[in-house]
């Protein structure tokens, strides 16, 4: 079977025949999958009006645990975005009622973001959806092969998630 990278590669073989172009293979399959990842999450969170970014912070929230609340720099650490942009979606995820802010009581200068009864529905329906959405991108591969390649991606991953920015 062949696929649209295999034919670039070809291409690039073609034109390029002094280039090593063998990353391509891997990387950018891997591209085009994230695309095709990215629809399907889009699609999935639509579903309950969730932007990505949303799911984002409210699934960061739902994994914490009861009572489903982290401080604003503990949600900045999981969602990777600068403290003026969590506070603006905290701000927006709020006025939907699907976050609350809360007086720390360890600090008391310091706020903690809890989900909402709603933003904790809406958090497990977005998994859900998005996990039915996965299993059918991942449906040509058996259970092992799965987890083979699960095992390469966090090979391949692993040091970017490791390295302080």
């Amino acid at each position: 079977m062949e696929d649209e990278v295999d034919r670039l590669v070809a291409a690039w073989r073609r034109e390029r025949p002094d280039l090593d172009v063998e990353p391509l293979e891997v990387l950018s399959r891997v591209s085009r999958l994230a695309r095709h990842l990215d629809r399907a999450r889009r699609t999935a969170f639509a579903e309950l009006g969730l932007e990505p970014w949303e799911f984002d912070v409210l699934t960061a929230l739902r994994r914490a645990g009861t009572p489903y609340q982290l401080s604003p720099g503990r949600l900045l650490t999981q969602t990777l975005v600068t403290s003026g942009t969590m506070t603006n979606r905290i701000d927006r995820l709020a006025k939907r009622g699907l976050v609350e802010r809360l007086p720390d009581p360890e600090d008391r200068r310091g706020v903690l973001v809890r989900l909402t009864d709603t933003g904790r529905d809406h958090a497990d329906r977005a998994l859900a959806g998005l996990l039915d959405r996965e299993r059918e991108i991942l449906a040509e591969l058996s259970t092992p092969q799965r987890r083979e390649l699960a095992a390469l991606l966090r090979e391949l991953t692993a040091p970017f998630d490791n390295t302080p920015y």
